[in-house]
């Protein structure tokens, strides 16, 4: 196993680097010069040019994507050209609301999905089937901008039940009586239930299309599994139901539902720029799209370096979970 792993990172080296050298020429192919939008339209051609010396765009692009090689081996991505920050460090710092967005929204999409898929596949074309499947194919022909619309509508609009934008209220949070920034969060259960509030309509927006997913992924597996000669064994031996459901038939048809997980976790990662932008969320998706329209190379470089690793790292997750889930994989 552990040699099996090591091979996979190993692996990740030169899919980083071919991703790391369209992704760089892609962006300079951009119409735009970020010189001239940092510096806006009243710059003199000389202050435009200076500024472009300063940080390196006059270099040939093979010149510039060897400099870019070099600082990211010791992982340095650069400076933002908006902000001046490091990259790293602003990426870092909104890793954490992303990936609350995203766990939350699997885990919605998970809790959901499986249980009807299994009760779908055990009761087929009854009428709770027909219903679940009716619920996934809406699921996954809505799109998540419209859905977030809706739920806004009915939950914050007419309802007032969920607010709306932003990850928790700001001023919620205090320790010993000082208000501190709503990206912090503490144990304080007013500020835990308002990071709670503001969490649900972005979760379920984002989460309703893999839930539909492995909704319909766990139904097709479990009535293949249910056909299976050892099932009917079970059943004849006298075997619980709910044993030879749970124990017996999911546990195997969970190889394949694993495999869409994967793929709809990494997806998630690109779907959460739509739903960060909607519900103002202040996430990596978010600074993502503000990177684009800003021209700003080195976040953006950094923002899909970073959905390349965390992708490549959850197809690795899964591929070791398929040694758990069946030991003959193992061989």
């Amino acid at each position: 196993m552990t040699t099996f792993i090591g091979r996979k990172l190993l692996q990740l080296l030169p899919v980083l680097l071919g991703v790391s050298f369209v992704v760089f020429m892609m962006v300079r192919a951009i119409p735009g010069d970020p010189a001239q939008i940092l510096l806006g339209q009243q710059a003199t051609e000389e202050r435009v040019a200076q500024l472009r010396v300063e940080m390196g765009l006059d270099q040939p692009l093979l010149v510039q994507y060897v400099l870019f090689l070099r600082d990211a081996a010791v992982g340095d991505l650069g400076d933002s050209i908006v902000t001046g920050q490091p990259v790293t460090a602003e990426l870092l710092g909104r890793f954490p609301a992303t990936l609350e967005l995203t766990l939350t929204a699997m885990l919605f999409a998970l809790a959901v999905g499986i249980p009807a898929g299994v009760i779908a596949a055990v009761k087929q074309y009854s009428l709770l089937d027909k219903i679940t499947s009716v619920i996934a194919l809406t699921g996954i022909s809505m799109p998540i901008f419209w859905l977030a619309l809706i739920l806004a509508v009915i939950f914050n609009v007419n309802l007032g039940l969920l607010p709306f934008g932003g990850r928790v209220d700001v001023g919620v949070l205090s320790i010993t009586g000082m208000v501190i920034p709503d990206s912090l969060m503490t144990l304080n259960f007013a500020g835990l239930w308002s990071g709670i509030t503001h969490l649900a309509m972005p979760a379920i927006a984002l989460g309703t299309i893999p839930m539909a997913v492995v909704t319909r992924m766990t139904r097709s597996s479990m009535l293949e599994v249910m056909n299976e000669d050892y099932i009917r064994t079970a059943y004849a031996k006298g075997v619980l139901p709910l044993r030879v459901v749970f124990r017996h038939a999911l546990r195997n048809a969970m190889l394949p539902t694993v495999t869409v997980i994967g793929l709809q976790f990494g997806i998630l990662m690109g779907g959460a720029v739509i739903t960060e932008t909607i519900f103002s969320w202040n996430g990596i998706g978010n600074i993502a799209l503000d990177s684009i329209y800003r021209r700003d190379y080195a976040m953006i470089q950094g923002v899909v370096l970073y959905g390349t690793v965390f992708f490549m790292l959850i197809n690795l997750a899964v591929d070791i979970l398929y040694a758990v889930l069946d030991p003959r994989v193992r061989y």
